[in-house]
């Protein structure tokens, strides 16, 4: 079988109707995507602002909006941590923090975020919890250059557990 001069040409203009029509739809689903997108970040940088002017009933609202629709954000969960561990419910602010475990293992490897994580869990009462993770930064020997008493704090933390 053999194909004609003008059948290469309807196959050749078929193809490129096909990649321009792609084009056109990635185009306007990117465009609704970049929409949303700047609308989360919106609310999320919202909520940061918030939460540092001291407003934390209301940055909490904003970053549950970003949640409903970022629920697998591993920086909206964080936030949302932190936000609800300084409004006082730290049983939901561990549940964040080890969603984003969940989300990135690697965290581990983050001093900060470990002591928080271990603060929260001392906070929450989640005692063998909190146990796991101040021990993991005692023996990593983790120090912060703006929290020199990184290590002496984690021995703290411990000791309030072991006398409980």
């Amino acid at each position: 079988m053999t194909v004609t001069e003008s059948g290469k040409k309807y196959i050749l203009s078929g193809i490129i109707a096909f990649i321009v029509v792609g084009l056109i739809v990635a185009n306007v689903l990117a465009g609704k995507q970049d929409e949303e997108f700047m609308m989360s970040e919106s609310l999320y940088n919202q909520a940061v602002q918030l939460q540092a002017n001291g407003d934390l009933d209301s940055a909490e609202l904003m970053i549950s909006e970003v949640l409903k629709k970022h629920p697998q954000s591993e920086v909206a969960n964080y936030v949302a941590g932190l936000i609800t561990a300084q409004n006082g419910d730290l049983k939901k602010a561990a549940i964040y923090m080890q969603k984003v475990l969940v989300i990135n293992p690697h965290k581990v490897e983050d001093p900060r975020f470990m002591i928080q994580l271990g603060e929260i869990f001392v906070g929450a009462e989640k005692y063998e919890e909190a146990k796991i993770v101040l021990l993991r930064c005692q023996e990593s020997q983790w120090t912060l250059e703006d929290f020199p008493n990184y290590q002496e704090h984690i021995s703290t933390l411990l000791a309030q557990i072991e006398n409980l």
